[in-house]
């Protein structure tokens, strides 16, 4: 998946502007691989020469946990790189908030099961609020997982959010369809 990816960058880098970013998902299992040697996750981005600040990998609470050595050197290793790193479906975990002082997490994705409540009440929103206010306290980026409507978008707006991303601002699509989606709105 990781090569196909960063195929597609590499691509869209052409075609859509040297400032285009792509996330990838690793999950904990992947983790566990060697984090070292031909078919590493380090190896491949080496030799494909990503460019710093275009590729994101997004990781989840779950992956920090464990907090071993072997995570953390290739969290480092990543940063080292230039890779950023985004700590995917935040809130939905049981881990302490300690990793994002010892790591340097470039974004947090507030999960969808936070977005899709925002609508119903004042306390949902204040949640989503207190994580944007938290995360940017500590220079930390946030996205909105799921964002689905237009008030949704208004209400993260309104509260500060970064980034969104869900079926209001464009549904899965096929590669091709994202090269005309993009054109058409740029």
């Amino acid at each position: 998946m990781l090569t196909e990816a960063l195929d597609q960058l590499a691509r869209w880098q052409v075609l859509l502007g040297k400032d285009f970013q792509i996330s990838v998902n690793k999950s904990p299992v992947e983790f566990s691989a060697p984090a070292s040697g031909p078919e590493s996750w380090s190896s491949m981005i080496e030799r494909r020469n990503v460019p710093v600040g275009s590729l994101v990998i997004e990781i989840t609470e779950g992956s920090l946990m464990e907090q071993n050595a072997d995570v953390m050197d290739q969290l480092s290793r990543f940063q080292a790189a230039g890779i950023e790193i985004a700590l995917d479906d935040f809130g939905t975990g049981y881990s302490s908030l300690s990793y994002l002082r010892r790591l340097d997490i470039d974004y947090i994705k507030i999960d969808q099961s936070f977005i899709r409540s925002l609508t119903r009440g004042p306390d949902d929103v204040a949640l989503c609020h207190a994580i944007i206010s938290m995360a940017h306290a500590l220079r930390i980026r946030v996205i909105a997982e799921g964002v689905e409507t237009e008030s949704q978008r208004d209400i993260l707006v309104a509260a500060g959010c970064d980034y969104g991303q869900g079926h209001f601002f464009c549904p899965p699509v096929e590669a091709r369809a994202f090269e005309a989606f993009v054109s058409a709105v740029t």
